[in-house]
């Protein structure tokens, strides 16, 4: 396959990638055409639209999902695939912005993304590949302070699932010289992300629910009684309307276009390894991201393939050539894949906001909203599926956490969120490569 991400999977509808490529069979969902009246309207079904339907399909409730592409099109199906508990705020930054009793509440949330992933692949018996434990890796002592730091903090929590390693016990994971160090959470994984999802898709279907694929929403009408999703063929008539179109939401909720922006990554895979070379450079098969600010990620496919990400472009573009940024990369950490060959490689967008806390909140009575994961969205989402789906059903109490945090816009505003957080990308990548 060409590596660009502009190339679909041929009969598929989903942007070239090894996922596409190596998918399980799902079935053709007609676009929505025509007025439909229920009481759940879910905009968008990539992991925080399924999350919030299946809760809420398994419940009783009667729920129809309008996908503007495939399920699954978006970051949902092309992350790097790393059950990595936590948001992208770690709690420290958390209780110094919002207090202790904020890092309290999220502090008890902090794992329960990534077993609501195993409940429903347990449950569904969903094939996507699912694996235990992942590694963070440290380049120098100022990483490795860090991570003591955090162990300490989530113990605190009552969350003791993170062991230390040193370089020597490192090396048992990864065949790779260039890190000091590491850290390990027992309590991590990683899987098929395209396929968890469709997996996911398929359970709220058993359920009841219904998905439309094809079916880009163009507006959403709050003046009358209840809100009144609008697409290109048709409506949707809801008592209620949750909003997890995330970063390919587009200008359908100008509401909410302003309040996070896309950032691109990158992924790319090579061809299958083979047994023996595969476990020669990931030994305990688990899944890698580094401790720097931009930073690599990686693990092994399920046919044996190194799939290795990273880097961020502001604004969602594409980079012109994916292989040529990350190759370099994968060569340092990885000086035995020179000359490897790559078979796949792809970009994807997910939903930054400013304070890269994710957010929860509501246009009006009846439409709420969920974005913003900042690329730590697998297991986000997950967890914001299922508050939104408590808030639907009459419990607010989780969801009035998040909604009550302040919103931080982007200084500038929509002109300059862009070339402010390059400047910002730049100074931390030098304090990458400089190792302060």
């Amino acid at each position: 396959m060409n590596a660009h991400a502009a190339h679909e999977v041929r009969g598929t509808g989903y942007p070239g990638s090894y996922y596409a490529a190596s998918a399980n069979p799902a079935p053709e969902r007609p676009a929505l055409k025509g007025v439909v009246e229920t009481e759940i309207c879910v905009v968008g079904a990539g992991y925080s639209g399924l999350s919030a339907a299946l809760h809420l399909a398994e419940k009783g409730y009667k729920v129809v999902v309008l996908e503007g592409a495939k399920v699954g099109w978006g970051a949902s199906g092309r992350n790097g695939g790393q059950i990595v508990n936590g948001l992208n705020a770690g709690l420290d930054v958390i209780e110094s912005r919002y207090g202790a009793e904020a890092a309290g509440h999220v502090g008890r949330m902090l794992q329960e993304g990534a077993k609501i992933i195993r409940e429903r692949v347990e449950k569904y018996d969903i094939q996507c590949d699912l694996k235990d434990k992942n590694l963070f890796t440290a380049y120098n002592a100022r990483h490795m302070k860090a991570f003591e730091a955090k162990q300490a903090l989530w113990r605190r929590h009552g969350m003791d699932d993170h062991e230390m390693l040193d370089r020597e016990a490192l090396r048992r994971h990864i065949d790779s010289d260039v890190y000091a160090g590491g850290m390990m959470d027992h309590s991590g994984g990683h899987m098929h992300p395209l396929n968890l999802a469709l997996g996911e898709a398929a359970a709220f279907e058993k359920n009841g629910g219904v998905i439309h694929e094809q079916t880009r929403v163009v507006s959403v009408d709050q003046s009358g009684p209840q809100p009144v999703v609008h697409t290109g063929n048709g409506e949707v008539r809801a008592k209620t309307v949750l909003l997890c179109g995330n970063a390919y939401l587009g200008y359908a909720v100008p509401e909410l276009e302003k309040r996070v922006m896309p950032v691109s990554t990158q992924v790319m895979a090579t061809e299958p390894l083979g047994e023996e070379r595969a476990k020669a450079l990931l030994p305990t098969d688990v899944c890698v991201e580094d401790a720097r600010y931009i930073l690599d990620y990686f693990r092994l496919s399920a046919d044996k393939r190194l799939l290795f990400g990273g880097g961020t472009v502001y604004g969602g573009a594409d980079p012109k050539d994916i292989k040529a940024k990350l190759l370099p990369n994968m060569e340092k950490v990885f000086p035995q894949l020179k000359g490897v060959r790559i078979d796949h490689a792809w970009s994807g967008n997910f939903a930054l906001s400013f304070s890269r806390v994710p957010q929860l909140g509501r246009l009006g009575a009846n439409v709420y909203f969920a974005h913003g994961y900042s690329g730590h969205g697998v297991t986000g989402s997950h967890l914001f599926g299922r508050i939104l789906s408590e808030a639907v059903d009459g419990d607010l109490s989780r969801f009035d956490v998040f909604e009550k945090l302040p919103y931080l816009p982007f200084p500038g505003g929509r002109t300059f969120r862009v070339p402010y957080s390059v400047i910002g990308s730049w100074w931390y990548g030098l304090r990458d490569r400089l190792g302060v």
